[in-house]
């Protein structure tokens, strides 16, 4: 897992939050999976599926939400298009969110998401 940094801000609501959709996730999945790596797209599907659980308090959703509204954005810290660097703020800002919401994290979620970045991504 990424080292965090503990004065991060994890946008957990606000203009980012807003910005996110089920659609526009997998969109993004989609088209940049490979060129995020692994990892930030394994997180990311954690965290989405970790969303989708009808258990996981309103709170933790939307601390979720604006993570993966971060993850989506064309705006964000460092552009996603910058070579090598580019999804490092997000994979930071998707850790710091799992690491928020972990206790709401079940292993078969966690199996789900490795199951999907397996058939992406290979073992």
């Amino acid at each position: 897992m990424t080292e965090l940094d503990p004065n991060m801000e994890i946008p957990a609501d606000g203009e980012y939050a807003k910005q996110y959709s089920e659609e526009s996730f997998w969109e993004k999945l989609r088209g940049y999976a490979r060129v995020a790596g692994r990892e930030v797209v394994e997180k990311a599907l954690i965290l989405f599926f970790t969303a989708q659980s009808p258990k996981v308090p309103l709170w933790a959703k939307t601390t979720i939400y604006g993570a993966l509204g971060y993850f989506i954005s064309p705006f964000d810290a460092i552009p996603d298009l910058t070579p090598l660097v580019g999804y490092a703020d997000d994979l930071g800002v998707l850790a710091a969110a799992l690491a928020v919401v972990l206790m709401h994290v079940t292993p078969e979620i966690e199996e789900k998401a490795r199951s999907q970045a397996v058939r992406w991504f290979g073992e």
